[in-house]
């Protein structure tokens, strides 16, 4: 159970990074006026990686990790920048 409990943990670190890279080219995107292409970052942030996020700190038990709360705060205000709803 400890190998898959430091597997886990290494993963969280994984997805953390992951989506800090797609806030880095959602960030240009926005830079560079490409909405088009920042939605679609948005959306893997969004869809994939944070409920991935979620799921990990379920499963290693952390209650204390507000980091998916403060990834979905950037979200919004990548969104509102980029001028979109909360569903696109």
């Amino acid at each position: 159970m400890v190998k898959r409990a430091k597997r886990a943990e290494k993963g969280l670190e994984s997805l953390k990074k992951e989506i800090e890279k797609h806030f880095e080219k959602v960030e240009e995107d926005v830079l560079e006026k490409n909405i088009d292409r920042g939605r679609y970052h948005l959306k893997e942030i969004d869809k994939s990686l944070l409920k991935a996020l979620e799921i990990k700190i379920k499963i290693l038990g952390i209650e204390d990790d507000n980091s998916v709360l403060i990834y979905r705060e950037r979200l919004e205000k990548l969104r509102k920048s980029l001028g979109l709803k909360e569903s696109e």
